[in-house]
């Protein structure tokens, strides 16, 4: 066992002993309140835990822990309702605050599932699960301002569904989840951003921008640890992406692209030419 913190006792009997990084991040996933879990993981000093990445962990029966609202759809059943509406503009909001409670999950999910890794995989994730909780925190409560509350609208399991998909395969995950649908939120928000500032909800549009910065660093985190394993697998990466995508059936990927954001977020120029072809990435 690796202490994060070096002066920290590594004894498991010790009641004093910190907790495993790794062990906690199981334990905040099985939180079924989202603002509970987000302030849990908010509130958690990783620098105070221990680390070891050799310990293997038995899945629960139910995960991730989830309230029993929203209903969860098919994404067809998911109405699209007029932002310039108040009821509307809360959708709108209701679905990114829906986002970012799974993208909580599937940071944490990452941490404690995929045994072997370097310390520095662990330690991205958990900055990256944290600052999933700030985003989560921040559009829940504007959505409350708006009169409403998380669950008030119903929502699509997306992300969680490849997460299942990849929880065999620490590299399919990381080809599918960060670099394919949070790597769609880059493409999305700024027109998103618009949409809102359109109806004059500066508020929203300003907690958008502190996601977009956060979320070109979330699919950063894994564009370099998906490099990192196909280098270590001897694999290329572009062909090995085409592969992963249709082996786990992931969405097709359609433009316009976020050009800028995915170049900030680390795709290479290699990349980003095979994702504007037409029938690139043609799966799922």
């Amino acid at each position: 066992m690796n202490p994060i913190d070096s002066n920290a006792s590594s004894s498991s009997d010790d009641q004093q002993s910190p907790t495993d990084l790794r062990a906690a991040c199981l334990r905040l996933l099985q939180i079924t309140s989202p603002d509970d879990k987000a302030a849990q993981v908010r509130g958690l000093d990783g620098a105070l835990c221990t680390l070891d990445p050799c310990a293997s962990f038995t899945a629960p029966a139910d995960l991730p822990g989830r309230p029993e609202r929203p209903r969860l759809v098919h994404p067809s059943q998911l109405k699209t309702r007029a932002v310039g509406t108040l009821e509307g503009r809360a959708g709108l909001i209701h679905a990114l605050t829906h986002i970012e409670a799974n993208a909580i999950n599937l940071a944490l999910d990452i941490v404690w599932r995929f045994a072997d890794m370097p310390t520095d995989f662990y330690l991205d994730w958990w900055r990256v699960a944290q600052e999933e909780a700030l985003h989560f925190e921040l559009l829940n409560a504007h959505l409350k301002q708006l009169g409403f509350a998380y669950g008030d609208f119903p929502a699509h399991d997306g992300l969680w569904d490849m997460a299942e998909r990849t929880k065999g395969d620490v590299l399919a995950r990381l080809a599918l989840v960060p670099r394919t649908l949070e790597a769609r939120g880059l493409d999305a928000t700024p027109a998103v951003r618009n949409r809102l500032v359109s109806v004059g909800d500066q508020g929203a549009a300003r907690i958008l921008d502190i996601i977009l910065r956060d979320e070109i660093g979330h699919v950063a985190v894994g564009n370099r640890w998906y490099r990192h394993l196909c280098d270590a697998r001897q694999l290329e990466p572009i062909a090995t992406y085409a592969t992963l995508a249709e082996r786990y059936q992931a969405p097709v990927l359609k433009g316009p692209f976020n050009l800028a954001a995915r170049r900030a977020a680390g795709f290479s120029e290699a990349e980003l030419s095979v994702l504007q072809r037409p029938s690139a990435v043609a799966t799922g």
